[in-house]
């Protein structure tokens, strides 16, 4: 195999979970020294195809060569001996110890029955500078912005000799700057040899990145080509199997009176936000942009009663509302789908049934509190009909699920509770473009409906095609708001950028 250039194949995989061919004759060539996209909608087979290679599943049949010999890892910590490493879209690191801790966990150097602080941090320190990145080895890991923390990753994966290392969505949380250092980081590996597997939603900086570009479509291999022969238009063919016109939908929704009235809002708390006013109208779709550590989640935590306001007023069409707890901001009309869906959108060990109704949970019960599981049903049969969840059935549990189709169910959980201020963060986050489309059309037609919809999201394009306004935040404070017209649209993102840093010290 060494021969002919592949570092990796994977040929004719094939894996059924209970109801479902999860991979169908799948395959996938890495070359030495090369970086190369996997790309599909959610449910695809990607993250499974994965999960194989890294001994997370075994495989039922089919055959992975690595470096021209047969492999099979029975579980991840073979894998990375063998050196394959990956980095999860979800990191999954202990906040409460250094950078240094992180790295080596399992496997610390030990000197007299001891673990050999001062050959760790130096080991360490090594790894980091070889990737120009200059952090502390005894930092804490949760004092890090995830920019930085998606590198120790990184530096860890290479700290087991990795020759193959995949990435699976390493830029969903960062900043355009941040992505540049991480595409840095990237190609100095490719440079060394390693094969990267880049797994990413995001066409244009797959276009960017990527040497070689595999689509998989419902568990199969599709198409692999160079990166330089593809386009966007292409990619999204290959991924949804037939053309997409338009990546956003036509928006239709006319702008009301005013429902939501912040005033001067500020937060307790070192990192909470200051003096934030804005409106908020019927039918509208309010975009807020800004830099990592703006602080927009903070502001709609806030608003949701998730943190502790210490001044300022919310009012409803006039009449303060009290928001003290997310209990009370649903009983309001209020409902907010969270950016980190593993620590606080969804209850993986527990059904796609129970995570679509848990939000209006007293809506299925009597008065003896006993739950009416065929009214559950139903209403979690219309979360998986309407937003298209792929799952085997309700009662799988939702940690089973692909990461675009747990956003899915969590959406469609708020839908439920038939809010009147939808607040979504990062509602796109990890989901295909196909699916997308379905949630912009979604948020359009709430908006029709006379909804009010507050949506974050760090994707400047999606913000222009989708919003009829953008707040930008800047350090905790308000910054600016524009309004979405076709001048914008065509120049606006310099301007939005420049808002985004109005504050910054």
């Amino acid at each position: 195999m060494e021969e002919q250039g592949y570092l990796l194949e994977m040929k004719d995989v094939c894996k059924q979970f209970p109801g479902v061919k999860a991979l169908d004759n799948a395959k996938l060539q890495v070359k030495c020294g090369s970086i190369h996209a996997l790309m599909g909608e959610n449910g695809a087979g990607k993250s499974t195809l994965m999960k194989c290679l890294f001994g997370i599943y075994k495989k039922d049949s089919g055959d992975i060569i690595l470096d021209g010999r047969y492999v099979e890892f029975s579980n991840s910590r073979e894998a990375l001996l063998n050196g394959v490493s990956m980095v999860h879209q979800e990191l999954d690191q202990v906040q409460q110890r250094s950078i240094m801790d992180n790295m080596w966990l399992g496997r610390y150097p030990e000197k007299f029955l001891t673990v050999d602080d001062g050959k760790m941090f130096r080991d360490t320190k090594n790894i980091l500078e070889d990737l120009d990145l200059d952090i502390d080895p005894r930092k804490k890991i949760g004092q890090l912005p995830v920019s930085e923390r998606q590198m120790v990753e990184i530096a860890k994966a290479t700290s087991y000799s990795s020759r193959i290392i995949v990435l699976d969505e390493p830029t969903s949380s960062l900043t355009e700057k941040e992505v540049e250092l991480l595409f840095k980081t990237i190609r100095k590996l490719r440079d060394q040899g390693c094969g990267i597997i880049y797994i990413s939603h995001k066409i244009e900086e797959i276009l960017k990145i990527s040497d070689y570009v595999t689509v998989m479509r419902d568990g199969q291999w599709v198409v692999t080509k160079p990166a330089g022969e593809m386009t966007i238009d292409s990619i999204i063919s290959y991924m949804v199997g037939r053309t997409i016109e338009n990546r956003y939908p036509t928006k239709d929704n006319v702008v009301g009176e005013v429902v939501l009235s912040v005033k001067n809002l500020t937060s307790a708390g070192r990192n909470g936000v200051e003096g934030i006013s804005f409106d908020l109208k019927a039918g509208e779709i309010l975009g807020i942009s800004g830099l990592l550590g703006s602080r927009r989640t903070e502001l709609v935590e806030t608003i949701f009663g998730i943190r502790n306001k210490s001044s300022g007023e919310i009012l409803e069409h006039g009449k303060l509302v009290n928001n003290k707890c997310p209990r009370s901001s649903v009983n309001n009309g209020f409902a907010m789908l969270t950016e980190e869906r593993r620590h606080n959108g969804i209850f993986a060990n527990l059904s796609v049934e129970f995570n679509s109704t848990i939000a209006d949970i007293s809506n299925f019960s009597n008065a003896a509190g006993v739950l009416n599981k065929k009214f559950m049903r139903e209403k979690a049969d219309w979360v998986v009909k309407t937003l298209q969840v792929k799952t085997p059935g309700q009662s799988t549990k939702i940690g089973k699920l692909s990461g675009g189709n747990q956003q899915k169910v969590i959406f469609g959980r708020w839908l439920l509770t038939n809010p009147n201020i939808l607040m979504l963060d990062e509602p796109t986050r990890g989901i295909d473009v196909g699916a997308k489309y379905e949630i912009y059309k979604l948020i359009i037609d709430l908006a029709k409906k006379g909804k009010s919809v507050i949506f974050i999201s760090s994707e400047m394009p999606e913000l222009l095609g989708v919003c009829d306004r953008i707040m930008v935040m800047s350090n905790g404070r308000l910054a600016g708001v524009l309004d979405v017209d076709e001048e914008l649209k065509h120049n606006g993102q310099e301007t939005i950028m420049h808002l985004s840093s109005k504050y910054l010290e």
